[in-house]
């Protein structure tokens, strides 16, 4: 049986990073680890092949290769998932979708099987009835899985030179119960972690496979199984000082980790430089609404503050839209988002995916509209809800707030008062040629033909001359900010 894995296109985006991977010669941020995953799953003798369509076309000799196709992705890849499922289908493949789309999107009329959770319960019949050529058009498992089972990736069927980062799951599920989020709903309440052998496992995978450098941690709350993650954090700083710092993390988790300094020194030695935080409003009616109560129950600012002095960069997500949100609420956003130096702050409208409380709550109310289409962050400005506030008054608060904050003067600005605010960061990295090849298109892109490049100049100056031994962060920086402003540029106009 041969198959193949397809991933689809993630349309241009703050999240894509699309300009600045070219910086780095790259074509995709992280790889399809979920494919990844699935893939030992099936049995032995089988052939594997995946083709991920942000770094490489689809052929159609892959399509005659195959006897089924697999694809498998998020909401925001729906339009290129429905599209290469119809050129799958043309070819006469079989066509199988899963990923997290698939809770809450009907693929019914583009699939010949759908499967609905999580793979590792899964996989087993799937594979006896594409054997017998007798699919059934829905699989699903009413438990959830332990993490204990989930196989280690296979590395050999990407490309690691194609991506900036490398990917690994340590977690499942959060303990929190935000009203917009569908996290919650998938994967559950009670966090499932994998052992800390496990992920020994895959980082020395990576390490084989020649891989140095970023290692995304891609749990949508990497301490939400706080006693779990204490008890990893000691064994990665070990792994790391033995390997000689071969990787630093990045990764998500609430805002609750300031509450923990414990926790945030493990983190520290373990290598992590950056988190992202879901922040989302500093007025705390919408945080209430939302039912947002861990970002609560400590000051907002002091909470950031104190991540960034063990020096994490935090990476923020805001949200405009919630029925509490004052008419002021984008000056509050702003202010906050300086007064907090989070350069890469992700300003989103509220949208209301499938199946979350939120959705159930609008559709109680009669204010659902269309289907989200997961792309709530900048270039898709189609509310899908009628909110409390005036919708064109929200929109175009919203364009004029990412206009603001990713004018460059005012990222740069952010930047700096970040490296100030900073702690003494003992993280360690490898450097890389690309990491070269990035800072000299940098030099060329934004420092020569840049029509910032005053603003750019005055910002490296500046990091070198007071923060010499963050200079590389302060490189990054500057990288990210030229995607974000390139995009802020192509959907919301010109920033002031």
């Amino acid at each position: 049986m041969n198959l193949l894995f397809l991933y689809p296109e993630f349309p241009t985006t703050f999240w894509s990073f699309k300009h600045a991977l070219k910086f780095e010669r790259k074509r995709s941020a992280f790889p399809p680890l979920g494919l990844m995953t699935i893939a030992p799953l099936f049995p032995a003798g089988w052939n594997r092949r995946l083709v991920d369509l942000n770094v490489e076309p689809l052929r159609d000799r892959d399509l005659k290769w195959a006897d089924v196709a697999l694809i498998s992705g998020m909401l925001v890849q729906q339009e290129s998932m429905e599209e290469v499922a119809r050129r799958c289908r043309r070819h006469g493949l079989p066509v199988v979708m899963g990923g997290p789309i698939t809770s809450g999107v009907d693929f019914s009329h583009v699939a010949d099987a759908v499967m609905q959770g999580e793979a590792e319960d899964l996989i087993g019949q799937l594979a006896t009835d594409l054997e017998a050529r007798s699919l059934k058009p829905v699989y699903g498992h009413p438990e959830r899985p332990s993490l204990l089972r989930s196989p280690l990736p296979d590395l050999s069927l990407i490309r690691l030179q194609k991506y900036s980062a490398m990917a690994l799951q340590y977690s499942r599920g959060c303990p929190f119960n935000c009203e917009f989020c569908d996290i919650i709903e998938i994967y559950g309440r009670k966090p499932r972690t994998k052992s800390p052998p496990q992920v020994v496992e895959e980082l020395e995978s990576l390490l084989r496979a020649g891989w140095r450098g970023s290692v995304f941690i891609v749990d949508d709350n990497f301490i939400g199984n706080k006693p779990n993650v204490k008890q990893l954090l000691p064994v990665l700083a070990d792994w790391t000082e033995r390997n000689h710092h071969p990787f630093y993390f990045l990764t998500e988790a609430s805002l609750n980790l300031a509450e923990d300094e414990e926790l945030l020194g493990q983190m520290r030695r373990a290598n992590f430089v950056k988190v992202f935080l879901g922040i989302e409003t500093p007025v705390e009616a919408s945080l209430i609404e939302t039912q947002k109560y861990q970002n609560t129950r400590k000051d907002l600012l002091e909470s950031v503050r104190l991540i960034q002095s063990y020096g994490l960069e935090v990476m923020g997500g805001f949200i405009v839209g919630f029925d509490n949100d004052p008419p002021n609420i984008f000056e509050e956003q702003l202010r906050f988002i300086r007064e907090s130096a989070i350069p890469v702050a992700m300003v989103a409208l509220l949208t209301a995916l499938p199946n979350t409380q939120l959705y159930r709550r609008l559709q109680r109310e009669g204010r659902l509209l269309i289907q989200s289409s997961g792309n709530n962050v900048a270039t898709d400005f189609a509310l899908n809800f009628v909110p409390r506030m005036n919708p064109e008054t929200l929109v175009e608060g919203y364009k004029n707030l990412l206009k603001v904050i990713y004018n460059p003067e005012e990222y740069y600005r952010r930047a700096l008062r970040f490296l100030e605010y900073s702690g003494p960061s003992t993280a360690q990295t490898v450097r890389k040629l690309s990491d070269y090849l990035a800072f000299g298109t940098s030099l060329l892109r934004q420092g020569v033909l840049g029509s910032s490049r005053m603003a750019y100049w005055r910002f490296l100056i500046q990091a070198a001359r007071h923060h010499r031994h963050e200079f590389g962060t302060a490189v990054g920086l500057a990288i990210r900010g030229y995607h974000l402003h390139r995009i802020t540029k192509t959907y919301c106009g010109n920033t002031p």
